[in-house]
Protein backbone atom coordinates (compact mmCIF):
# COMPACT_ATOMS: atom_id res chain seq x y z
CA UNK A 1 0.00 0.00 0.00
CA UNK A 2 1.43 3.37 -1.09
CA UNK A 3 -0.52 5.52 1.39
CA UNK A 4 -1.93 4.69 4.82
CA UNK A 5 -4.51 7.07 6.35
CA UNK A 6 -4.95 7.40 10.12
CA UNK A 7 -7.14 9.66 12.30
CA UNK A 8 -6.19 10.82 15.79
CA UNK A 9 -8.30 13.13 17.98
CA UNK A 10 -7.58 14.83 21.30
CA UNK A 11 -9.44 13.91 24.48
CA UNK A 12 -10.84 16.85 26.47
CA UNK A 13 -11.61 15.00 29.73
CA UNK A 14 -10.72 11.82 31.62
CA UNK A 15 -13.71 9.91 30.25
CA UNK A 16 -12.86 10.87 26.66
CA UNK A 17 -16.39 12.12 26.00
CA UNK A 18 -17.77 15.09 24.07
CA UNK A 19 -20.97 17.08 24.42
CA UNK A 20 -22.95 19.86 22.71
CA UNK A 21 -20.75 22.79 21.68
CA UNK A 22 -17.43 21.10 22.52
CA UNK A 23 -14.42 21.68 20.25
CA UNK A 24 -13.15 18.47 18.65
CA UNK A 25 -9.54 18.73 17.45
CA UNK A 26 -7.18 16.20 15.96
CA UNK A 27 -5.10 15.30 12.96
CA UNK A 28 -5.10 13.16 9.85
CA UNK A 29 -1.80 11.34 9.39
CA UNK A 30 -0.65 10.09 5.98
CA UNK A 31 2.10 7.46 5.89
CA UNK A 32 3.48 7.49 2.34
CA UNK A 33 5.86 4.75 1.17
CA UNK A 34 6.75 6.30 -2.20
CA UNK A 35 6.08 9.49 -4.11
CA UNK A 36 2.48 9.81 -5.25
CA UNK A 37 -0.15 12.36 -6.23
CA UNK A 38 -3.67 12.83 -4.91
CA UNK A 39 -6.74 14.93 -5.70
CA UNK A 40 -8.04 15.78 -2.22
CA UNK A 41 -7.89 14.99 1.47
CA UNK A 42 -11.10 15.47 3.47
CA UNK A 43 -12.21 14.95 7.07
CA UNK A 44 -15.89 14.55 7.95
CA UNK A 45 -17.72 14.25 11.25
CA UNK A 46 -21.34 13.20 11.57
CA UNK A 47 -23.95 11.93 13.99
CA UNK A 48 -26.49 9.33 12.93
CA UNK A 49 -28.91 6.75 14.39
CA UNK A 50 -29.98 3.50 12.71
CA UNK A 51 -32.49 0.77 13.54
CA UNK A 52 -32.79 -2.63 11.85
CA UNK A 53 -34.60 -5.88 12.57
CA UNK A 54 -36.41 -8.71 10.80
CA UNK A 55 -39.85 -10.15 11.50
CA UNK A 56 -42.07 -12.80 9.96
CA UNK A 57 -45.15 -11.61 8.07
CA UNK A 58 -47.81 -14.39 8.21
CA UNK A 59 -49.97 -12.81 5.49
CA UNK A 60 -47.14 -12.70 2.96
CA UNK A 61 -45.54 -15.84 4.44
CA UNK A 62 -42.07 -14.38 4.35
CA UNK A 63 -39.55 -12.60 6.56
CA UNK A 64 -39.16 -8.88 5.98
CA UNK A 65 -36.52 -6.42 7.09
CA UNK A 66 -37.55 -3.20 8.85
CA UNK A 67 -35.11 -0.30 9.04
CA UNK A 68 -34.83 3.45 9.38
CA UNK A 69 -32.20 6.08 10.10
CA UNK A 70 -32.02 9.57 11.55
CA UNK A 71 -29.27 12.07 10.77
CA UNK A 72 -28.27 14.74 13.30
CA UNK A 73 -25.41 16.59 11.61
CA UNK A 74 -22.70 16.23 8.97
CA UNK A 75 -19.68 18.57 8.76
CA UNK A 76 -16.84 18.26 6.25
CA UNK A 77 -13.51 20.02 5.71
CA UNK A 78 -11.04 19.90 2.83
CA UNK A 79 -7.56 19.63 4.30
CA UNK A 80 -5.99 19.65 0.81
CA UNK A 81 -7.42 19.67 -2.69
CA UNK A 82 -6.15 19.94 -6.24
CA UNK A 83 -7.72 23.36 -6.94
CA UNK A 84 -5.27 25.00 -4.55
CA UNK A 85 -2.33 23.33 -6.29
CA UNK A 86 -3.49 23.75 -9.93
CA UNK A 87 -3.63 19.98 -10.46
CA UNK A 88 -2.96 16.85 -8.45
CA UNK A 89 -1.15 17.41 -5.16
CA UNK A 90 2.32 15.81 -5.04
CA UNK A 91 3.15 13.85 -1.90
CA UNK A 92 6.64 12.61 -1.09
CA UNK A 93 7.59 9.58 1.03
CA UNK A 94 7.29 9.97 4.80
CA UNK A 95 4.80 11.04 7.43
CA UNK A 96 2.47 13.97 6.71
CA UNK A 97 0.22 15.52 9.38
CA UNK A 98 -2.87 17.66 8.72
CA UNK A 99 -4.69 19.16 11.76
CA UNK A 100 -8.44 19.72 11.89
CA UNK A 101 -10.97 21.42 14.20
CA UNK A 102 -14.73 20.94 14.49
CA UNK A 103 -17.32 22.33 16.88
CA UNK A 104 -20.04 19.85 17.80
CA UNK A 105 -23.46 21.43 17.13
CA UNK A 106 -25.51 22.77 20.06
CA UNK A 107 -28.67 20.99 18.85
CA UNK A 108 -30.54 18.40 20.93
CA UNK A 109 -29.08 14.96 20.10
CA UNK A 110 -29.15 11.52 21.77
CA UNK A 111 -25.98 10.06 23.31
CA UNK A 112 -23.80 7.36 21.80
CA UNK A 113 -25.73 4.11 22.15
CA UNK A 114 -25.84 0.49 20.98
CA UNK A 115 -28.96 -1.58 21.66
CA UNK A 116 -30.63 -4.79 20.52
CA UNK A 117 -31.83 -3.44 17.17
CA UNK A 118 -30.37 0.03 16.85
CA UNK A 119 -27.48 2.34 17.57
CA UNK A 120 -26.44 5.99 17.71
CA UNK A 121 -22.94 6.72 16.40
CA UNK A 122 -20.76 9.81 16.16
CA UNK A 123 -17.84 9.38 13.77
CA UNK A 124 -14.83 10.95 12.09
CA UNK A 125 -13.97 9.82 8.54
CA UNK A 126 -10.86 10.80 6.58
CA UNK A 127 -10.70 10.18 2.82
CA UNK A 128 -7.73 10.53 0.48
CA UNK A 129 -8.82 10.62 -3.18
CA UNK A 130 -6.39 9.76 -5.99
CA UNK A 131 -6.80 9.51 -9.76
CA UNK A 132 -7.26 5.95 -11.05
CA UNK A 133 -7.25 4.59 -7.47
CA UNK A 134 -9.89 3.71 -4.93
CA UNK A 135 -9.98 6.24 -2.08
CA UNK A 136 -7.92 5.49 1.02
CA UNK A 137 -9.97 5.93 4.19
CA UNK A 138 -9.90 5.74 7.96
CA UNK A 139 -12.87 5.96 10.31
CA UNK A 140 -13.13 6.25 14.07
CA UNK A 141 -15.90 6.87 16.61
CA UNK A 142 -16.01 9.35 19.47
CA UNK A 143 -18.30 9.11 22.49
CA UNK A 144 -21.01 11.78 22.68
CA UNK A 145 -23.14 12.48 25.75
CA UNK A 146 -26.03 14.93 25.95
CA UNK A 147 -25.90 17.77 28.45
CA UNK A 148 -27.99 17.08 31.54
CA UNK A 149 -30.45 19.81 32.54
CA UNK A 150 -31.01 19.38 36.27
CA UNK A 151 -32.98 22.65 36.31
CA UNK A 152 -35.92 20.87 34.70
CA UNK A 153 -38.63 20.80 37.42
CA UNK A 154 -39.94 17.41 36.27
CA UNK A 155 -36.57 15.79 37.03
CA UNK A 156 -36.55 17.10 40.62
CA UNK A 157 -40.18 16.25 41.40
CA UNK A 158 -40.72 13.47 44.00
CA UNK A 159 -43.03 10.61 43.10
CA UNK A 160 -44.98 7.96 44.99
CA UNK A 161 -47.52 5.19 44.48
CA UNK A 162 -49.79 3.06 46.67
CA UNK A 163 -50.75 -0.54 45.90
CA UNK A 164 -53.03 -2.87 47.87
CA UNK A 165 -54.04 -6.49 47.24
CA UNK A 166 -56.00 -9.21 48.98
CA UNK A 167 -55.01 -12.90 49.04
CA UNK A 168 -57.49 -15.70 48.34
CA UNK A 169 -55.51 -18.77 47.23
CA UNK A 170 -54.10 -20.87 50.12
CA UNK A 171 -53.94 -17.64 52.15
CA UNK A 172 -56.08 -14.78 53.45
CA UNK A 173 -55.78 -11.12 54.40
CA UNK A 174 -54.40 -8.05 52.64
CA UNK A 175 -51.04 -6.49 51.92
CA UNK A 176 -50.19 -2.96 50.80
CA UNK A 177 -47.20 -0.78 50.04
CA UNK A 178 -46.71 2.97 49.82
CA UNK A 179 -43.44 3.59 47.94
CA UNK A 180 -41.77 6.89 47.05
CA UNK A 181 -38.56 8.29 45.56
CA UNK A 182 -37.02 11.69 46.31
CA UNK A 183 -37.09 12.72 42.64
CA UNK A 184 -37.48 11.40 39.10
CA UNK A 185 -34.05 12.21 37.60
CA UNK A 186 -30.79 10.58 38.71
CA UNK A 187 -27.29 10.50 37.28
CA UNK A 188 -24.86 7.70 36.52
CA UNK A 189 -23.23 6.39 39.67
CA UNK A 190 -25.79 8.04 41.95
CA UNK A 191 -27.82 6.28 44.64
CA UNK A 192 -31.53 5.86 43.95
CA UNK A 193 -33.17 6.01 47.39
CA UNK A 194 -36.45 4.07 47.68
CA UNK A 195 -38.54 4.69 50.81
CA UNK A 196 -41.97 3.65 51.98
CA UNK A 197 -44.16 1.55 54.22
CA UNK A 198 -45.23 -2.05 53.69
CA UNK A 199 -48.16 -3.52 55.62
CA UNK A 200 -48.55 -7.30 55.72
CA UNK A 201 -52.01 -8.13 57.10
CA UNK A 202 -52.04 -11.52 55.40
CA UNK A 203 -51.29 -15.02 56.69
CA UNK A 204 -48.19 -15.29 54.48
CA UNK A 205 -44.61 -14.06 54.77
CA UNK A 206 -43.71 -11.53 52.06
CA UNK A 207 -40.33 -10.43 50.66
CA UNK A 208 -40.00 -7.01 48.96
CA UNK A 209 -37.94 -6.99 45.77
CA UNK A 210 -36.56 -3.87 44.07
CA UNK A 211 -35.84 -3.90 40.34
CA UNK A 212 -34.51 -1.18 38.05
CA UNK A 213 -35.12 -2.25 34.46
CA UNK A 214 -34.44 -0.81 31.04
CA UNK A 215 -36.92 -0.68 28.17
CA UNK A 216 -35.55 -0.38 24.63
CA UNK A 217 -37.98 0.62 21.84
CA UNK A 218 -37.20 0.72 18.11
CA UNK A 219 -39.47 2.18 15.41
CA UNK A 220 -39.60 1.66 11.62
CA UNK A 221 -42.37 1.61 8.98
CA UNK A 222 -45.05 2.12 11.63
CA UNK A 223 -43.87 -0.92 13.61
CA UNK A 224 -42.25 -1.16 17.02
CA UNK A 225 -39.83 -3.68 18.52
CA UNK A 226 -39.40 -3.67 22.32
CA UNK A 227 -36.82 -5.30 24.60
CA UNK A 228 -36.59 -5.10 28.39
CA UNK A 229 -33.95 -6.32 30.81
CA UNK A 230 -33.17 -5.90 34.48
CA UNK A 231 -30.32 -3.54 35.33
CA UNK A 232 -30.45 -4.03 39.12
CA UNK A 233 -32.27 -6.54 41.32
CA UNK A 234 -32.15 -6.50 45.12
CA UNK A 235 -34.14 -8.06 47.96
CA UNK A 236 -35.35 -6.42 51.14
CA UNK A 237 -35.90 -7.95 54.57
CA UNK A 238 -38.77 -10.49 54.83
CA UNK A 239 -41.98 -9.34 56.55
CA UNK A 240 -43.71 -11.95 58.71
CA UNK A 241 -47.48 -12.22 58.82
CA UNK A 242 -49.37 -9.38 60.55
CA UNK A 243 -46.50 -6.88 60.57
CA UNK A 244 -45.88 -3.32 59.38
CA UNK A 245 -42.45 -2.11 58.32
CA UNK A 246 -40.87 1.15 57.16
CA UNK A 247 -38.44 0.36 54.35
CA UNK A 248 -35.48 2.22 52.86
CA UNK A 249 -33.35 0.84 50.06
CA UNK A 250 -30.52 2.42 48.06
CA UNK A 251 -29.97 1.18 44.50
CA UNK A 252 -26.64 2.38 43.11
CA UNK A 253 -27.08 3.17 39.43
CA UNK A 254 -24.18 1.77 37.34
CA UNK A 255 -21.75 4.40 36.06
CA UNK A 256 -21.53 2.93 32.56
CA UNK A 257 -25.23 2.63 31.86
CA UNK A 258 -26.91 4.25 28.83
CA UNK A 259 -28.71 7.47 29.78
CA UNK A 260 -32.41 7.81 29.10
CA UNK A 261 -33.04 8.55 25.40
CA UNK A 262 -36.29 10.35 24.57
CA UNK A 263 -35.07 12.72 21.85
CA UNK A 264 -34.89 10.33 18.88
CA UNK A 265 -37.62 9.59 16.36
CA UNK A 266 -36.55 5.98 15.76
CA UNK A 267 -35.47 4.67 19.17
CA UNK A 268 -36.04 5.15 22.90
CA UNK A 269 -34.31 4.03 26.09
CA UNK A 270 -36.47 4.26 29.21
CA UNK A 271 -36.19 3.08 32.82
CA UNK A 272 -38.67 1.95 35.46
CA UNK A 273 -38.34 1.19 39.16
CA UNK A 274 -40.44 -1.88 39.94
CA UNK A 275 -41.20 -2.94 43.52
CA UNK A 276 -42.65 -6.44 44.02
CA UNK A 277 -44.05 -8.10 47.14
CA UNK A 278 -43.03 -11.73 46.69
CA UNK A 279 -45.67 -14.08 48.13
CA UNK A 280 -45.59 -17.88 47.91
CA UNK A 281 -48.39 -19.52 45.87
CA UNK A 282 -49.96 -16.19 44.89
CA UNK A 283 -49.69 -13.55 42.21
CA UNK A 284 -47.21 -10.96 43.45
CA UNK A 285 -48.49 -7.38 43.78
CA UNK A 286 -46.20 -4.85 42.11
CA UNK A 287 -45.88 -1.16 41.29
CA UNK A 288 -43.78 0.84 38.81
CA UNK A 289 -42.32 4.35 38.87
CA UNK A 290 -40.57 6.04 35.89
CA UNK A 291 -36.91 6.95 36.38
CA UNK A 292 -34.89 9.34 34.18
CA UNK A 293 -31.17 8.56 34.02
CA UNK A 294 -28.85 11.43 33.09
CA UNK A 295 -25.19 11.43 32.01
CA UNK A 296 -22.53 12.42 34.52
CA UNK A 297 -20.88 15.30 32.66
CA UNK A 298 -17.15 15.54 33.30
CA UNK A 299 -17.17 12.45 35.49
CA UNK A 300 -19.36 14.02 38.19
CA UNK A 301 -21.05 11.44 40.42
CA UNK A 302 -23.09 13.80 42.57
CA UNK A 303 -25.70 14.24 39.88
CA UNK A 304 -24.69 11.79 37.15
CA UNK A 305 -26.23 8.65 35.57
CA UNK A 306 -25.63 6.02 32.84
CA UNK A 307 -27.01 2.53 32.07
CA UNK A 308 -24.88 -0.56 31.39
CA UNK A 309 -25.65 -3.75 29.57
CA UNK A 310 -24.86 -6.32 32.27
CA UNK A 311 -27.69 -8.18 33.94
CA UNK A 312 -27.46 -8.25 37.69
CA UNK A 313 -28.27 -11.16 39.97
CA UNK A 314 -30.17 -10.87 43.24
CA UNK A 315 -28.25 -9.07 46.00
CA UNK A 316 -29.38 -9.80 49.54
Amino acid sequence: MTVKVKIEYNAINERNTFSNGDILTGRVILEVSRKTEFKSLTIKTKGKAKVLWTEYCPIQKRTRTLFDDEKYFSLEQFLLREETHKGNVPLGPGRHVYPFTFQIPFQDMPPTYKGEHGKVRYTLTAKLSRSLHLPSKDKTEFHFISQADMNNPSLMAPQSQVTEKGLTFFASGNMSMDISTERTGYMQGEGLVVKGEIVNSSTRKIVPKYILYQKQSFFAFGKRRVHTYDVLKEKGEPLPSSTRQTVSKVLTIPREITPTILNSRILKVEYRLKVILDVSFSKDPEMKLPIIILPSIGGSTVKGLEVGQEKSGWNI
